[in-house]
């Protein structure tokens, strides 16, 4: 587990998501504004399992001052192969820091694992974030419909050794 102190001055903590959080975990990829629009179709019946929680590294940031710690954000780790399944911030917490926190912890425990780089194919909005965060652009992921109409931007992250 992991914390820092947001520039807003609220504690945040990362923590391994567990089963209670799959309905919430949800909710946050459903009600993404990065996914409204054209984008609807795609998260319109997508969950967030339990299953899902435990079958891949999943960690949530979470408002450590908070009665119950409102999850702000999370992200799953895929091992095999290694990629950057999920990554969503909700979008009140937007722009304070969370999705940089996330990343950091992503390479931590991507480094943990034996990683030493991973994929990530990237929503079309969220292009910009990946190349702020030091992805680096590998090609293209071209559409497969019905399910996803347009091509997406693929990206690897470079995990260094410490």
């Amino acid at each position: 587990m992991s914390s820092r102190t947001s520039p807003g001055s609220r504690s945040i903590t990362i923590r391994r998501a567990v089963a209670r959080d799959a309905k919430r975990l949800t909710r946050l990829v459903r009600g993404s504004g990065a996914y409204e629009g054209k984008y609807a179709g795609a998260v319109a019946g997508y969950r967030v399992g339990p299953d899902y929680i435990e079958a891949h590294r999943t960690f949530v940031a979470v408002d450590a001052e908070e009665h119950g710690g409102r999850i702000l954000g999370f992200y799953s780790l895929v091992l095999a192969p290694p990629e950057l399944d999920l990554l969503f911030v909700a979008d009140e917490a937007q722009g304070r820091g969370i999705g940089r926190l996330l990343i950091a912890h992503m390479q931590s425990e991507a480094r943990a694992a034996g990683l030493d780089r991973l994929r990530v194919v990237s929503h079309i909005p969220a292009e910009g974030f990946y190349h702020r965060v030091g992805a680096v652009r590998t090609g293209t992921v071209l559409a497969t419909p019905p399910a996803v109409p347009w091509d997406r931007p693929e990206f690897e992250f470079r995990i260094p050794s410490r």
